[in-house]
């Protein structure tokens, strides 16, 4: 099912016999165990020996090893260094701090620092309200995260979480114009965690909550929103959410069926499936039934917390229990956020006709993709070698740009259910295979961000 990719990409230097062949005879032994040779340069060229740099994806790092063993059974062949281009691109970070002003000379210095900014400081005093219009306020994001849930990795802890907080703010910045800065918290204490965010938000425009394990998220969140002036805004919940609304838009529109009349299942009911079916339910869908690891949620059903609780009372109309595979019969929709390989073709072939499957389950899907297209009539994935991506980034950078703008202190479900309309809009003619569009597509992020400042009372702006 997955296919090498940059994830995984390596640079092998390699000592070789110098020959015609040499090149070809390591390109394909490579490719021999399943390898993809990406770019091949001569690094050094002697009489009997040749030195080469060898770039390749592979499908993981155990198949990176494999690569680089059957290299080296090749007679005379010696693999110096090997080197991962992945870890290569975080060495030293990936962030960097530079001023938006001059300093070049004395007069530079006075204006930026002492004794100039004395004048400012003592103005903010007066009107704290001026602290967004002369400070980084104004377009500066705390990117929060207490390292308990990194990807699909697990609870990592606040230091193996920043790489993933850097790339948070690289793509805030890469797509909106954002200024954002990693918050790595090393405390998982609940209190904490709202207390320190509390006494950092002065010096912020937004908080995005990232990598925050269920439940404590969600009262994190409902806490921070109480105390601050300014939004607070849960990515792994509310990103997700607002690109699979505007997904299911678009696919629905492809198999001509109404959100109304449809029967969708959300399997996996933490942050994401819970916010999922929280957006849902303010677009009025015929039914929704959620599935965790004990099954279909209902009332009657024992150990619900609060979460759970609020589920069964909004969902699940006809009150049915029992497994994924009963709750697949007849469904119309399905939206994984859980875990891999829950399902088959046995369970796809008892959906409804032209359904629409959602395996967003990273690196592996609920389901095959390749299974799914057999049954269903749009498949998405959380998979970028996989067509009709659900990525995150088709989102935040745009909310947050328009909450900035907008000088905005909260964010309502009506923000969100703008912001997936204007993302679902941009696909003029949306087709089983493009039913989202691209991150790199320049017209999502300030489609987005217009449509999030209109939610908010704000005029929209020429671009």
């Amino acid at each position: 099912m997955p296919v090498p990719g940059p994830g995984y990409a390596i640079i092998l230097r390699v000592e070789a016999p110098a020959s015609a062949s040499a090149a070809g005879d390591l390109a394909v032994a490579v490719g021999r165990v399943g390898g993809v040779v990406t770019a091949f340069d001569v690094v050094e060229a002697h009489t009997a020996t040749l030195v080469v740099d060898i770039s390749c994806n592979a499908l993981n790092s155990e198949h990176a090893e494999e690569i680089t063993a059957v290299l080296e059974t090749r007679p005379g062949v010696h693999v110096r260094k090997v080197s991962d281009r992945t870890f290569l691109v975080h060495l030293g970070g990936k962030l960097e701090v530079t001023s938006k002003v001059s300093l070049r000379n004395r007069d530079d210095l006075s204006r930026a620092y002492t004794p100039g900014v004395a004048r400012v400081c003592q103005a903010i005093a007066a009107h704290p309200a001026d602290a967004r219009r002369l400070t980084i306020k104004r377009n500066t994001v705390a990117v929060v995260t207490d390292g308990s849930a990194v990807l699909g990795l697990g609870n990592l802890g606040a230091a193996a979480a920043l790489p993933v907080m850097e790339g948070k703010a690289a793509l805030f910045k890469r797509f909106a114009g954002v200024d954002a800065w990693p918050v790595c918290l090393d405390t998982q204490d609940t209190d904490e965690i709202v207390r320190t965010v509390q006494v950092l938000a002065p010096a912020y425009g937004g908080i995005n909550l990232e990598d925050i394990a269920a439940p404590r998220c969600f009262e994190i969140e409902r806490r921070l929103r109480e105390l601050l002036d300014i939004p607070v805004f849960h990515d792994d919940q509310h990103g997700t959410a607002v690109v699979v609304l505007a997904a299911l838009r678009n696919a629905l529109r492809v198999v001509g069926k109404k959100l109304a009349d449809c029967r969708i299942v959300v399997c996996g009911v933490g942050a994401a499936g819970s916010a999922i079916i929280r957006l849902l339910q303010s677009s009025a869908p015929g039914d929704v039934l959620a599935v965790d690891i004990d099954g279909i949620v209902h009332p009657g059903r024992p150990g619900l917390d609060e979460n759970l609780t609020w589920i069964a009372q909004h969902t699940n109309r006809d009150g049915v229990s029992g497994s994924l595979a009963a709750a697949l019969v007849g469904a119309d929709v399905f939206i994984g956020v859980s875990a891999p390989n829950l399902f088959g073709a046995a369970e796809l072939a008892t959906m409804a006709s032209d359904a629409v499957v959602f395996a967003l389950a990273n690196p592996d899907p609920e389901v095959d993709p390749a299974v799914a297209l057999q049954h269903a009539a749009v498949v998405a994935t959380g998979r970028s070698d996989y067509p009709n991506q659900i990525n995150n980034v088709l989102a935040f950078p745009g909310v947050f740009r328009g909450l900035l703008d907008a000088h905005a202190r909260d964010i309502t479900d009506a923000m969100l259910l703008a912001a997936a309309t204007a993302i679902a809009d941009v696909v003029t003619e949306p087709n089983p295979s493009f039913v989202v569009p691209s991150v790199f597509d320049p017209a999502v992020a300030p489609a987005v961000a217009d449509a999030v400042k209109a939610a908010a009372g704000k005029p929209r702006e020429s671009r």
